[in-house]
């Protein structure tokens, strides 16, 4: 076996100066995240949402971005999971994306919102019906008895393309209202460009961090 510890990577393909950026970290990641799919990032919108419990015990899990807004970042689940149960105790997350092609790294921090009945009805219909489907038959992160289980609840539903499948109301967007971001460029030798956004009485304060 391999040993860990001698597992590594010089990072050598860019650097980022925190005075060069603008003063809107959203408008900033929206240009890295356009590079990530214009550089063909392996699952460019996939991000670890992390999340705490009442009991402070956190959590996490990667879920998929599917739209930057003006105040955060957008994405959807089971309100009824694990992270659902979560988020209505303590609406307050953390997420990162990392994409290795770039040697790029972003953090996320805020406070989550449930988006409006109406944009969640709109992603849902825009998704292709096995997803749809799957979205109906799935009590996410609840004990089920045996796999053959789901897959009889997705051949009903899939059997009939001539009637629709309903957004199950425990199915729904969040928004991350964003109040820090940073931004990651990895550097040789490990002394990395880190630049940090952070909200404070309503305006963006940027600042370099060191590595």
């Amino acid at each position: 076996m391999t040993n860990i510890a001698d597992i590594r990577k010089e990072y050598t393909k860019g650097a980022l100066e925190p005075k060069n950026m603008g003063d809107n970290p959203l408008v900033e990641f929206q240009g890295w995240f356009q590079q990530a799919i214009d550089s063909q990032v392996l699952e460019s919108n996939a991000m670890v949402l992390g999340t705490v419990n009442a009991a402070g015990k956190p959590s996490s899990r990667v879920v998929l971005l599917k739209e930057i807004t003006a105040e955060g970042i957008v994405f959807f689940t089971n309100y009824a999971s694990r992270k659902g149960q979560e988020l209505a105790e303590n609406p307050f997350v953390s997420a990162v994306f990392f994409w290795p092609e770039l040697e790029r790294q972003v953090r996320v921090e805020g406070q989550v919102r449930k988006v409006s009945e109406a944009d969640s009805d709109a992603y849902f219909y825009s998704r292709p019906r096995i997803s749809q489907a799957g979205a109906v038959v799935s009590n996410q992160s609840q004990v089920i008895p045996d796999r053959e289980t789901l897959d009889a609840q997705m051949a009903v539903l899939m059997a009939d393309e001539s009637i629709k499948i309903e957004r199950p109301k425990h199915w729904g967007g969040y928004e991350i209202v964003v109040d820090g971001m940073e931004f990651w460029q990895g550097r040789p030798g490990r002394v990395h460009d880190r630049a940090r956004y952070q909200k404070i009485d309503g305006a963006w304060v940027k600042s370099r961090l060191s590595p």
